[in-house]
């Protein structure tokens, strides 16, 4: 019965976990260059490339992750989404413990990524696109 007992508390503990998920959807976008090539990466989701405008799925990490955007006549761009604390995790610890916390930590679920980056992208004056 002890360990049943334990096992709800365990599982009932992580609320990050539970409410928000460990994985979240995010948007790449290149204001006035739609269509550019962006290479998204960091340590925890490898290396991911899309093109703009673009929604993907990513699974939540306390890294950072660069991205590098390129097109043709435009100067490549950079960026970096940060990695924040969700709000969950505060509550966590008073409801859940470090148990709820340890379980949110390793999960990834006490972090978050801006729901939507913009890579600004600066036009080369002069510059014409290559027929294709």
């Amino acid at each position: 019965m002890r360990a049943i007992a334990f096992l709800i508390a365990l599982v009932g503990s992580g609320c990050a976990t539970i409410t928000k998920g460990t994985s979240q959807s995010l948007a790449v976008n290149t204001p006035g260059a739609l269509g550019a090539t962006c290479v998204l990466s960091s340590s925890a989701i490898g290396t991911i490339t899309v093109v703009t405008p673009a929604t993907l799925t990513l699974e939540k990490s306390q890294e950072a992750i660069t991205v590098r955007c390129q097109k043709e006549c435009y100067q490549d761009g950079a960026g970096i989404i940060a990695s924040n604390t969700e709000a969950m995790t505060a509550g966590n610890v008073i409801l859940g413990g470090p148990i709820g916390l340890g379980v949110d930590a390793i999960s990834g679920a006490m972090n978050k990524y801006n729901s939507q980056t913009d890579v600004v992208m600066v036009p080369i004056q002069g510059c014409r696109p290559k027929p294709a």
